[in-house]
C-alpha cells in the first residue's frame, strides 16, 4: 500500500512563519515535513490506543505482533479475539480490554467511524471520548493522523510541550500560555504540531529543553 503523508503547503507555512518568528526559523531549517497518516480509521484507532503512554517504538512492536497474530486489523477480528489473547501481544490488560471493546462497538455499529469524517473537531472528540479507553489525546491523534484535521494542538502530548519549551525557551507551558499559542497558530495548529514534534526529537542542532532539571533524590542509606 502506498504511503500517505499529512497534506499541507505554502499557504499554511506562510501563515505560521508570519505569526511566529521563532517557529519560522525552525521551519526554515527543517523544510517540508513528511509525517505518515493512516486513512483507515479503525486500525488507526487501535494504534492510538496501543500508543497511549508508551514510546513510538514500543507501540510499533505491539502493533506488529497484532498484525502477525490476527492478520489485517478489522473490527470483526479484534472483536473475535479474547481480551487475554490481545494482552499476549504485549499490552496491559486494560488496553487489551479497550481494544476489544472498540472492535465490538465498531463491528456492532454502535460507533460509526466513517461518520466522523463529516463532523467538526469538537464533535469528533466528544463522540470518541464517550467510549472507555479513548481519551482526548487519543481522539486528537486520530484527528491529525487519520482525518488530517489541520487545527489540532494537544495539551496532553509530552512531545508538544517539549518542542514548545525548546522553541520558545520556556521552563514550563501552563494551560494559559498553551492557549495563547493555540490562538496564535489557528487554524493551522496541526502543522505547528508537526514541527514541535520534530524539534522535540532533537533534529535541530543546538536547541535544548529549558525544563527545570529534577534534583536527584537524597539517599537514605546509612553508610
Amino acid at each position: 500500500m502506498e504511503k500517505r503523508y499529512f497534506e499541507y503547503g505554502d499557504e499554511e507555512i506562510a501563515y505560521l512563519k508570519a505569526k511566529d518568528k521563532r517557529l519560522a526559523e525552525v521551519i526554515e531549517k527543517l523544510g517540508h515535513l513528511e509525517r505518515e497518516v493512516h486513512a483507515d480509521l479503525f486500525p488507526a484507532l487501535i494504534d492510538s490506543i496501543v500508543a497511549q503512554q508508551i514510546s513510538g517504538k514500543a507501540a510499533a512492536t505491539v502493533m506488529g505482533r497484532i498484525v502477525e497474530g490476527l492478520g489485517e486489523i478489522t473490527p470483526e477480528r479484534i472483536a473475535a479475539a479474547s481480551v487475554d489473547e490481545l494482552q499476549q501481544y504485549g499490552m496491559s490488560f486494560s488496553k487489551a480490554r479497550y481494544i476489544h471493546n472498540a472492535g465490538e462497538k465498531v463491528a456492532g455499529g454502535e460507533l460509526d467511524l466513517e461518520a466522523l469524517r463529516e463532523l467538526p473537531d469538537d464533535e469528533v472528540c466528544r463522540e470518541l471520548c464517550a467510549f472507555d479507553g479513548i481519551g482526548v489525546w487519543t481522539a486528537e491523534m486520530l484527528m491529525i493522523f487519520s482525518l488530517q484535521r489541520k487545527d489540532v494542538l494537544s495539551f496532553g502530548d509530552f512531545g508538544i510541550h517539549k518542542g514548545m519549551r525548546m522553541v520558545h525557551h520556556h521552563r514550563r507551558i501552563p494551560r494559559d500560555l498553551f492557549e495563547k499559542y493555540r490562538r496564535r497558530y489557528a487554524p493551522y495548529n496541526s502543522i505547528a504540531s508537526l514541527y514541535f514534534w520534530e524539534v522535540a526529537n532533537g533534529t535541530v542542532e543546538g536547541m535544548k529543553d529549558y525544563a527545570p532539571k529534577k534534583k536527584p533524590k537524597k539517599s537514605s542509606k546509612v553508610l
